[in-house]
């Protein structure tokens, strides 16, 4: 095997760098995982994940924790309603819609972010994960890189996979190909036990998703396991309104008159969101890589995830294109018809930047869909063709 007797360093512990480790682990790699977070108690935010029969399911099938995702799912999670900005309902799958459909293509079993990680951490060799280690910097020693950590600590490894997300520090070394902004900023809201600060809206959401649309601009969101709910202002503005608005996003008297200004012509339903959200709200500029990009392949240093083809979220992929980047990537690790790991990284990296051009096309496209003056319509057409 092309990395028998290699140490590997996979930086960043989130579910492409946790599958990778997984599956190599399978083939008696030896492997660590480098994670900035102190510890595995640290709280996962965001929205949760969406699993895709092609991509994010197929890994976990290769890893052998199907059974446990299984356990872990939230059914009925990944259903949907559509309403316009009036609070109109004008589209609902909730009665057609099963709550388990396992090998369909078109079930993706939605599951918390922080579940997802303890069936991936559960499932790896003790000491696999070495927390509190924030990525600095590294350099080539001997056939390898000796990496430096936050801490003071310094870790030697043969081969390296960047994990470390859309900020990467280790991508520099690889390319200086940047991302570009996509023209829109989502704006993240999280309000705890959302049962009981946004009962109107909990009752709306009934376990699963609403997608809202009217004038250029969105109002996404979906409630956790644990009854907490994520929402997500979602709009066309300039790269910088993060640092130029003069918004103050722990002031929620503030970020509720900002809302009803820029959303005038929205129902006051949705005022109970920033009524009640936890404060700060969080600008998230959206980026993508271009989708041309390519660089000459490395002996002993790759990467996956956002760290490689950071994408809009308006396709759900991106973990599920990690994820698959890891399955890829281990197989040609593992892969004795190749000469060197040079080429085995080199071919992964090809099948890797094709989908994710694709992918990327896909979520950009979706993005203009969802942000046009006939929204609405656009994506009652979208999903009532599905």
């Amino acid at each position: 095997m092309l990395i028998q007797n290699k140490q590997i360093a996979i930086v960043g512990g989130g579910p492409g760098g946790l599958t990778l480790a997984r599956l190599l682990q399978l083939k008696g790699a030896n492997v660590k995982v480098y994670e900035r977070d102190f510890n595995k108690e640290a709280r996962m935010i965001g929205s949760p994940l969406d699993m895709h029969e092609e991509s994010g399911m197929e890994a976990l099938r290769k890893a052998n924790l199907v059974g446990e995702f299984k356990k872990n799912f939230r059914p009925g999670a990944d259903k949907m309603l559509i309403f316009n900005e009036r609070a109109k309902i004008f589209f609902s799958d909730h009665e057609t819609k099963p709550d388990e459909d396992f090998g369909s293509e078109h079930f993706r079993p939605e599951i918390d972010r922080g579940p997802l990680r303890n069936i991936l951490l559960e499932s790896l060799q003790l000491e696999t994960v070495v927390w509190d280690s924030h990525f600095i910097s590294m350099e080539k020693q001997n056939e390898g890189w000796l990496l430096h950590f936050k801490n003071g600590s310094s870790y030697y490894a043969d081969i390296i996979i960047a994990a470390d997300g859309t900020n990467s520090k280790i991508r520099p070394y690889i390319t200086n190909i940047k991302a570009f902004y996509s023209g829109i900023t989502m704006l993240e809201g999280n309000v705890y036990n959302a049962e009981k600060a946004t009962p109107y809206i909990y009752a709306l959401l009934n376990g699963g998703k609403i997608m809202a649309f009217g004038n250029t601009k969105n109002l996404l969101m979906g409630l956790k396991g644990s009854g907490d709910l994520t929402f997500y202002a979602s709009f066309k503005i300039d790269e910088n309104w993060a640092s130029y608005s003069g918004l103050d996003y722990s002031n929620k008297t503030q970020m509720l008159a900002w809302f009803k200004e820029e959303y005038c012509e929205w129902s006051d339903i949705w005022c109970e969101l920033f009524e009640n959200a936890a404060t700060p709200f969080i600008p998230r500029p959206i980026y993508c890589m271009p989708l041309n990009q390519t660089w000459e392949a490395l002996p002993n240093l790759t990467m996956l995830g956002d760290a490689a083809h950071v994408m809009p979220p308006f396709a759900g992929e991106g973990a599920n294109m990690a994820m698959f980047d890891a399955l890829e990537l281990s197989e040609c690790l593992c892969n004795e018809n190749f000469s060197d790991i040079q080429t085995a990284i080199a071919s992964y990296e090809n099948q890797m930047r094709k989908r994710a051009a694709e992918a990327a096309q896909e979520s950009l496209e979706n993005g203009e869909r969802m942000h046009s003056t006939d929204s609405l319509e656009k994506m009652l057409a979208f999903f009532g063709g599905k």
